[in-house]
């Protein structure tokens, strides 16, 4: 099954499920797990590099507005590579290739590939995708072993806090920063599942902007740094960033957290697992083993 990735979670779900040798092609952004890094750049994206968080939004609404795509094929180098399968999303416009796209493209493909698109908004979304992604590639024994080990290890973490009778401190997840974003989709469940309460974002629901003042006032104890597609060294410097701007000085007394958001919160597929694990350390950490160091860093 020639399969191409145009979602960076379609390819860690292909790898997670032992099928990366169907993989043919995958995005610009595909960098895990290092295999990957083998096969074809069917992706590029338009939005410019920046370090500056306003200067990105500005440059992704400004795109939009014009009506001209964020990323974008490379329709040469997918007809080369002959794919019977494309995984696409339907889920964020800026997130990723988008599915009218992908069906566009694949109309011109012969023979014509087959298409399964990822909209997991919710953990179970998430799993529900993962069984169809190993569906389309025979590896649906795979998919059961995999999704009873994330499972389990939901439910150790459930069973920890519950036998402790933790308290759920008030968290809050940061998506973007300028403006700032809380994180919706799978990101609100994760800090539930983790033992904690988000303050203002909604599962299952998109990540919507906040005023610095509502933010504030919702009072959380944990604040997340998490903005989408960061590794943890980005979400580190901006973190710190924040912190030295006079609209982020409620953050004194309140512990301050950076994520590796690109591994535990941006990409629906099995390691947003590993973010609520990670998440479950940073809120009670007296319960579990010591946060990885490669997942997340208390900056305050």
């Amino acid at each position: 099954m020639r399969t191409v990735s145009l979602l960076p979670a379609a390819t860690e779900i292909m790898a997670f499920l032992g099928a990366t040798e169907h993989l043919v092609g995958v995005t610009h952004e595909c960098d895990y797990p290092e295999v990957v890094m083998s096969r074809a750049r069917v992706t590029k994206s338009s939005i410019p590099h920046s370090d500056d968080p306003a200067a990105i939004d500005a440059a992704v609404r400004a795109l939009h507005g014009a009506g001209h795509a964020l990323y974008t094929m490379d329709e040469g180098r997918i007809r080369a590579v002959h794919p019977d399968l494309l995984l696409t999303q339907a889920l964020c416009e800026v997130c990723a290739i988008s599915e009218t796209d992908v069906r566009a493209l694949a109309a011109t493909l012969s023979p014509v590939p087959r298409i399964v698109t990822l909209s997991g908004m919710t953990l179970d979304g998430v799993y529900a995708d993962i069984e169809a992604v190993a569906q389309a590639v025979d590896a649906s024994d795979e998919a059961e072993e995999l999704l009873a080990g994330l499972r389990d290890r939901v439910t150790h973490v459930h069973d920890i806090l519950k036998a402790a009778k933790a308290p759920r401190p008030r968290a809050a997840l940061i998506e973007w920063t300028d403006p700032v974003y809380i994180a919706g989709h799978w990101g609100p469940e994760q800090i539930k599942r983790a033992g904690g309460f988000d303050v203002l974002g909604s599962a299952g629901m998109h990540s919507t902007t906040v005023p610095m003042a509502q933010l504030s006032q919702a009072d959380p104890q944990f604040v997340l740094f998490a903005p989408c597609g960061y590794s943890l060294a980005d979400s580190v410097a901006e973190a710190n960033r924040c912190l030295a701007l006079p609209q982020w000085s409620w953050l004194a007394g309140r512990q301050v957290w950076a994520l590796d958001a690109t591994g535990l919160v941006s990409r629906p597929g099995p390691r947003i697992v590993d973010g609520i694990e990670a998440m479950a350390r940073i809120f009670n950490p007296s319960l579990f083993t010591a946060i990885d160091g490669r997942h997340a860093v208390r900056v305050r």
